[in-house]
């Protein structure tokens, strides 16, 4: 039996998922300690009721999935939006180089991918959701590809999938951060604790750390890592600033509406996502850079983690968790693949690129974090490591510009490139 859902209906499920989520997190420390998102915690139980309730009964529930898609966009019309290249120069030259290693893995995590899910009779594309789409990219990313491939590629499961995919990532990302971190810093002659510690060295971070003080302020360091790692924070916004900056939302819909249709059938054909993410970039740094326009940031935060939450809530309410029973062993092989190449990237390539000390430490804890699950655990990984050594300002300050939107329009440019090579 197939159960109907209008868009009234399915945004009063989200809200409660959305509440369930926020209680198990607040009540589970497991759900708290490896940065679970609320949506995720409460999605997964409510998919797993929708799952009894089709396993005994045989219900089947549709949801709106115009409401769903709305949520979608207006999440990636906010990175866009956010996306101030002229932030680019508080970052200066290591930030550049930290996005260059990032885009290079990203590269690296879909070729893995790709090549196990082929070599063990998978569909190539599932590859992908077990690459970047997933790990890299997050729920976010994981639920918007999976509609794509499921629509336009016919993969049967895809969205599931990657939400299973990006909710793993989560944990293991959580997991190798730390370890890995210590290892690298242990490497350096530092310790955990003042006992018998080099004095050199000591003596040279704390140098280094008073010399970036001062061209970055913890003002400005502090407020890159609450871009877009604490949702619950309170930001004080107007319904003069709000309504403005759903006008630019809007925009950047708008934009993408348009340029989905224009590109049908053409060589630059891009997921509608994609295009809101690209219009939100354009409209952003046009309105600052060439009007010297005052974005509202703090507006724009708040419209984007609620509609992300949105979203998440009614994609795991849609999931259909009977889908995975044939993928879950072959799966889990690419998983724990993935993970070993994480490691062994940030281990030899991302730690000494960086420049083989404490901050490419800290900054290799934070790469494990969103590399395979998100931004909030790839702070929470940094903030585990400085609260048992030493503070790095560079890092706070260069992590959370990549994490937070940086890397979602590498990452999109990189899929739309894996999606049309002739072999996928």
């Amino acid at each position: 039996m197939e159960v109907t859902l209008n868009g009234y209906y399915t945004l009063i499920l989200a809200t409660l998922v959305l509440l369930l989520g926020r209680f198990l997190v607040k009540k589970v420390s497991f759900l708290e300690n490896f940065n679970i998102p609320e949506p995720v915690a409460g999605g997964l139980v409510a998919a797993i009721v929708v799952y009894l309730l089709n396993l005994v009964w045989g219900f089947s529930f549709d949801f709106h999935q115009g409401l769903q898609t709305a949520c979608m966009l207006m999440f990636f019309a906010s990175i866009g939006l956010s996306a101030d290249f002229g932030r680019l120069k508080a970052g200066g030259t290591p930030l550049l180089v930290f996005t260059i290693v990032v885009s290079l893995f990203i590269v690296l995590q879909d070729v893995v991918g790709v090549a196990m899910a082929s070599a063990l009779g998978l569909d190539p594309l599932l590859g992908l959701v077990t690459g970047s789409i997933a790990l890299t990219g997050g729920h976010g990313t994981a639920g918007a590809w999976g509609t794509v491939l499921e629509q336009e590629y016919g993969v049967v499961g895809a969205t599931t999938l990657g939400i299973a995919v990006a909710t793993y990532g989560l944990v293991a990302g959580g997991l190798i951060g730390g370890p890995v971190a210590r290892r690298l810093i242990s490497n350096l002659g530092l310790q955990p604790t003042p006992v018998n510690p080099n004095p050199s060295q000591v003596e040279k971070l704390a140098a280094e750390q008073s010399l970036y003080s001062t061209k970055h302020s913890e003002k400005e360091v502090s407020a890159n890592k609450e871009m877009f790692e604490k949702p619950d924070n309170i930001r004080l916004i107007t319904a003069s600033s709000t309504i403005e900056s759903l006008a630019l939302f809007a925009a950047a819909l708008a934009f993408a509406d348009i340029m989905t249709l224009v590109a049908k059938g053409t060589w630059f054909e891009l997921p509608t996502f994609v295009w809101a993410l690209a219009g939100g970039v354009i409209i952003r740094n046009v309105l600052t850079l060439v009007f010297n326009f005052e974005m509202f940031d703090r507006a724009i935060d708040v419209i984007g983690n609620a509609s992300l939450s949105l979203f998440l809530a009614m994609a795991l309410l849609s999931l259909k968790l009977w889908q995975l029973t044939d993928l879950a062993g072959p799966v889990l092989i690419i998983l724990l693949v993935q993970t070993v190449v994480m490691i062994g990237y940030v281990y030899f390539v991302t730690f000494r690129i960086m420049g083989k000390d404490y901050d490419s430490a800290v900054l290799s804890a934070g790469h494990c974090g969103f590399g395979m699950g998100a931004t909030p655990t790839a702070i929470a990984n940094m903030q585990a490591v400085t609260d048992r050594y030493l503070p790095s300002p560079k890092a706070f300050l260069i992590v959370p510009m990549v994490g937070a939107f940086f890397v979602d329009i590498v990452n999109a440019t990189v899929l739309q490139i894996f999606t049309k090579l002739p072999f996928m």
